[in-house]
């Protein structure tokens, strides 16, 4: 008898709907950047792979839904260290929590100038962590998610350079 494992017990990032925001995530930093966030043989095996990769990229990589007052709907497992918080705290929570109170006017500013465009590069900004440890992100690389019929979803963002201030 073959027994199936239940999504419930599959790791959130390997769920299908995280499998499909991963792949979208990917194609939409393709257009918006013209070039690919992870490399070629890392997406080309399947959906899950891709998505497996991304979790575990050096890379720190967050997105966020289109509200009003987007909520995190990814963070690999680089952006969950940075931030000190599992995959339960962080995805759902309010985007703008990720960075302090006084960050969070140039932030918004910067997210409405992605969504007029398709992406921007060089970000600089200070962020806050779970445990109010401050931290300075740099030359990020933010970007609008495309759905089906063009309409914009949500943003993500890609950093590797960060610091502890």
């Amino acid at each position: 008898m073959v027994t199936s494992v239940s999504e419930t017990a599959v790791a959130p990032w390997l769920r299908l709907e995280s499998q499909t925001l991963v792949k979208n995530l990917l194609i939409s930093h393709e257009r918006a950047f013209s070039e690919l966030l992870l490399s070629r043989n890392q997406i080309t095996h399947s959906k899950r792979t891709a998505a497996q990769e991304l979790f575990a990229s050096p890379l720190a990589v967050l997105a966020h839904d289109g509200g009003s007052d987007p909520l995190l709907t990814y963070a690999n497992s680089t952006a969950l260290r940075l931030w000190g918080r599992s995959w339960t705290s962080m995805v759902g929570m309010p985007s703008r929590f990720t960075a302090e109170e006084s960050a969070r006017p140039e932030r918004a500013s910067t997210l409405k100038q992605v969504r007029q465009g398709e992406g921007f590069r060089g970000y600089s900004g200070i962020r806050i962590n779970r445990a109010g440890r401050r931290f300075m992100i740099s030359n990020a690389r933010i970007w609008s998610l495309w759905g089906d019929i063009d309409e914009i979803p949500g943003q993500a963002a890609a950093f590797s350079s960060w610091w502890w201030i």
